[in-house]
């Protein structure tokens, strides 16, 4: 049979696509624009008539209608990392999750520690070899896929043919169904005074040739405007965005200077505007590959010079960081953070900075705490942390006493709030 009448063949309506999915079974889903919105609305429209499904994912874009706390009897969505579409339920504990860090969770899946029974998708059109590209977030899907008694992928001609390892073969599909919509866009997140101060500390320490790891958020991208007149900067990070294809076009990005992977960008998965999208498609420049190999701080921090810049919502006087819950309450999720953190600190001349607004609710809440609120999820560690930084300064805290971290600490959190976290600190005789 060919390529093509095996195509034919796999051939289906969303709403036929989806009989694969059993009571009982778990679905999983790329992260992001990953995400399959023809298969996940055929998905929604027939829950009730399923029992006891799980579809887990990171970060999902769309509300789709299993999002319903009426119906999670039937069809229930697991995070692996926590979104706007899915924190009211993660809140409301009708959405459960899964702690983990990013690029653990293919081994999880390939220890059978946590289950992929069906795996849904979106892929690029099929090449003339029958491959088609999972670009957008090959992440943890393509050992689910390893894993799964079937994958069904949603093809959309919008979705970029990207180079790496991200590739599934025709005869790997179960079936198969055909979409033409535009995928999902996220625009650049608004970036104030404050956002720009951090930004400024954060790109005056970053040299030339160093490699970049840059999430998502207004300080990350603050930190990119200010990296367009550097020179051979390169690229080893979980996410690519608008803001590294900018750093691309200014010829600030070239690659030339990495000791790994040279002349290669390396992602995991991609978030951003359609001429994002558009700059994957055979790029030669950059490669999307599994999770396991990006984030992994052993293969991450073989890159000299790794630069990784991740933002945190509180900070205690240990340098002990809860980026992912408010309390007890989950928020987002561990992700990357972590992953990276260790990998600049694995890296020869690497440096790995958690950046933060000093305050919070105009001005109202010190985001530096003597303590992390009762319940927060802590994500980097004491032993991990390295360089905080506010519109206030840097911290460096690496290899500090804990004496040294909380004077450090206050010195750049809000005048505001000094004098009252001294006398926190006095009290709880670290001071």
């Amino acid at each position: 049979m060919t390529i093509h009448s095996q195509y034919q063949d796999k051939l289906r309506a969303a709403s036929q696509a989806i009989s694969v999915v059993r009571d009982g079974d778990t679905i999983v889903v790329p992260t992001g624009v990953g995400e399959p919105p023809a298969l996940l609305t055929a998905l929604s429209e027939a829950r009730r008539s399923y029992r006891d499904v799980r579809v887990c994912q990171i970060l999902p874009m769309r509300k789709f209608g299993y999002f319903d706390p009426e119906t999670v009897q039937h069809v229930r969505h697991v995070a692996y990392f926590f979104s706007g579409t899915s924190r009211p339920g993660g809140v409301s504990g009708w959405t459960d999750f899964i702690p983990a860090n990013f690029s653990e969770l293919p081994d999880l899946l390939n220890r059978r520690l946590i289950p992929a029974d069906v795996v849904f998708a979106l892929a690029s059109p099929m090449d003339e070899h029958g491959y088609f590209a999972l670009s957008l977030a090959p992440d943890y899907t393509m050992a689910a896929i390893g894993q799964a008694r079937a994958l069904v992928i949603e093809v959309n001609p919008n979705v970029p043919f990207a180079n790496g390892n991200c590739h599934v073969h025709i005869s790997q599909v179960t079936a198969l169904t055909e979409s033409s919509d535009p995928l999902f866009e996220v625009g650049l997140p608004k970036i104030g005074p404050v956002q720009q101060a951090i930004g400024k500390y954060v790109a005056d320490m970053i040299p030339d040739g160093a490699t970049l790891q840059i999430g998502y958020g207004g300080i990350p991208d603050a930190v990119v405007m200010q990296l367009t007149d550097k020179h051979d900067l390169g690229v080893h990070t979980e996410m690519v965005g608008d803001g590294i294809m900018t750093l691309v076009e200014a010829g600030a990005i070239t690659n030339a200077r990495k000791n790994f992977m040279p002349g290669k960008m390396v992602a995991t998965f991609a978030l951003g505007s359609k001429k994002l999208y558009q700059f994957l498609h055979r790029n030669q420049a950059l490669e999307m590959h599994p999770v396991s190999m990006t984030n992994d701080p052993y293969i991450a921090g073989q890159n000299d010079n790794l630069h990784a810049i991740n933002a945190t919502m509180q900070i205690d006087f240990l340098g002990q960081c809860g980026s992912e819950s408010l309390g007890f309450a989950p928020y987002s999720g561990t992700g990357g953070q972590a992953d990276f953190v260790r990998s600049a600190n694995r890296s020869n001349g690497g440096k790995a900075f958690i950046v933060l607004p000093s305050t919070a609710k105009n001005d109202t809440i010190s985001r530096i705490v003597p303590t992390l609120s009762a319940g927060t999820h802590v994500t980097t560690s004491k032993n991990d942390i390295n360089y905080v930084v506010t519109e206030y300064g840097v911290a460096q805290l690496r290899g500090k006493s804990a004496h040294q971290r909380c004077e450090a600490l206050i010195g750049i959190a809000h005048p505001d709030f000094r004098a009252e976290l001294r006398a926190a600190a006095v009290a709880m005789k670290l001071l």
